[in-house]
């Protein structure tokens, strides 16, 4: 049971570590700051299924014609920049949407596949975002909004439909799926925004083999971590959308967690990664795990883009029970943002801290938020289960991802349920399922009756929530720390929200995340400390063989 909550990077039912996913043998050792690291081997490396001269043919003749002088010129002005400092280059007239889309695009070529450098991390691109691009650079650009997703390409991770492209949930038997946008895609389109492409993830979101390393995916292939290649762990499920954020593939990517698939890969890659209040933002048209505890959630290189990003997905699906059962009220995640003082803003903030996290960094970011003004209370760890946290899953992917298939897959595909995916991986084990498909196994197998399934998630959101909840209303807390997705397990199934913001490096360079954690619809609240907290430590950095 461990052994698959990690890989789940659950981390829900002890008192976890974040997920390593280490399945796979060490092969060669190196020093880096007298700390002894290991590269791995992996089982599948490159995708054995993408079709790289199809990928690239639309975009060929204009990345012929952007030359390395407009490259330089656009890295100026949009490298490691947050979406109002490119949204003031654009109005300035320094920058057009179409140049930004071609550096992307540069950057994922010479980056992302077939080298010494390759991430792997994109899985698709958007034939015509070009010219989306051109089409928005004939509009007038003055009264654009600095804080807005307007013309700003997004990479989305591949669950989350998209016109145009197929959405594959990394999965073979999905490669054709040809949908229909999400909602949260037709959120973020309306609010003109540019789908670049889509991001890899660990395959059916990690709800798929039991002995495979995070960010594999038969489609995709394994998605590496930029600041340890082959190293360190990219974290999952959001893999690719975690990577191809501290690399600069696009200026925001979306990501989607059942529990701590934004977390574990932001936190992973020293990026910011919201998990949301399950609701506030739709789940139509995102390949599922578990209606329950499922949400989409933005990811980005700063607080500020992860609050713009929020903002531009944010609608009422009334499609959606969780949406209208939340009844979220409209909210604007960026206006306090905008002339936030963090050390004004820390004064009297309560947040509380588990000693037994005895990790430097971790200590470091507590006392960097105590020396900027705010109260840090020293909390125990309460000893709550998460039981039958897998059932759960099971339960729910049962019945939620055939309904997928039939309310917002594509009508050409050829399979409705996970008896016939599971066939049709079996039929070529070595492309389909190279590590197993132990996970798909264990959801056939599982059966309750209603009522158990029922008393299942009533004891889980009750647990969840008592975990938080406690050390919350005894000391009058903001917000909870923790490190990474070390908590993610409560949060989901409390449906609390969180968020995680880089708190610095590990000897061997491994990114580690400050999360912050509050209850129901507190999401301005945790940008809000993210914010504050990202300003007075400024830790992220580039990874440094991307820098170019």
């Amino acid at each position: 049971m461990k052994r698959i909550l990690l890989l789940l990077a659950l981390c829900a039912m002890v008192s976890c570590k974040e997920s390593s996913n280490s399945s796979t043998s060490a092969a060669i050792t190196e020093t880096v700051n007298d700390t002894t690291v290991k590269e791995r081997e992996f089982a599948v490396l490159d995708s054995k299924v993408l079709n790289f001269d199809k990928l690239w043919e639309p975009f060929n003749e204009d990345l012929a014609q952007f030359t390395d002088a407009d490259y330089a010129r656009v890295k100026m002005l949009a490298f490691e920049r947050t979406i109002p400092e490119i949204q003031r280059a654009i109005v300035d007239g320094k920058l057009s949407y179409e140049d930004l889309v071609l550096f992307y695009l540069s950057r994922i070529k010479k980056y992302d596949r077939n080298n010494d450098l390759s991430l792997n991390s994109v899985i698709a691109l958007n034939p015509n975002v070009v010219a989306e691009a051109r089409t928005l650079d004939l509009q007038e650009k003055l009264l654009v909004d600095m804080y807005s997703i307007h013309g700003m390409p997004i990479l989305l991770k591949d669950n989350i439909n998209a016109s145009g492209m197929p959405t594959t949930a990394g999965a073979v038997v999905f490669e054709n799926n040809n949908a229909e946008d999400a909602f949260i895609t037709k959120q973020l389109k309306a609010n003109g925004a540019l789908i670049l492409g889509k991001a890899n993830l660990s395959e059916w979101a990690y709800f798929f083999c039991n002995d495979c390393p995070s960010g594999y995916s038969a489609i995709g292939g394994q998605t590496l971590n930029p600041y340890g290649r082959k190293i360190h762990d990219t974290g999952g499920s959001s893999s690719g959308s975690g990577v191809s954020m501290a690399a600069n593939f696009a200026v925001a990517a979306v990501g989607s967690e059942t529990s701590g698939s934004i977390l574990s890969p932001s936190s992973s890659n020293s990026v910011v990664g919201l998990k949301p209040t399950i609701g506030l933002l739709s789940r139509g048209g995102i390949v599922p795990i578990s209606s329950t505890l499922d949400t989409p959630g933005p990811m980005t290189r700063s607080v500020i883009d992860n609050a713009i990003l929020l903002q531009a997905m944010t609608g009422f699906d009334d499609e959606d029970a969780k949406a209208v059962s939340l009844k979220a009220p409209k909210t604007d995640y960026v206006l306090a943002l905008k002339n936030l003082n963090a050390s004004e803003y820390l004064k009297g903030k309560r947040l509380g801290y588990y000693k037994s996290y005895e990790d430097t960094l971790y200590v470091q970011a507590v006392n960097a938020l105590k020396d900027a003004g705010a109260t840090l209370i020293e909390l125990e760890r309460s000893e709550i289960d998460l039981p039958q946290f897998l059932r759960l899953l099971n339960l729910d992917m049962q019945k939620d991802l055939p309904d997928y298939i039939s309310k917002y897959g594509a009508k050409t595909l050829a399979v409705k349920d996970l008896n016939d995916i599971t066939a049709y991986n079996k039929e070529d084990s070595l492309i389909r399922m190279p590590y197993g498909q132990e996970l798909l196994y264990g959801v056939l197998a599982d059966s309750a009756s209603t009522e158990e399934f029922t008393a299942i998630k009533d004891i889980l959101e009750r647990n969840g929530r008592q975990f938080f909840d406690e050390p919350i209303k005894a000391n009058n807390l903001d917000a909870v720390l923790s490190i990474n997705n070390y908590m993610a397990g409560f949060a989901a199934v409390a449906k609390y929200p969180a968020i995680t913001v880089p708190m610095g490096y590990k000897e061997t360079n491994q990114p580690m995340g400050l999360t912050f954690i509050a209850p129901t619809l507190s999401e301005a609240k945790l940008l809000e400390l993210a914010y504050a907290y990202e300003t007075i430590s400024n830790m992220r950095k580039t990874p440094v063989d991307y820098e170019e």
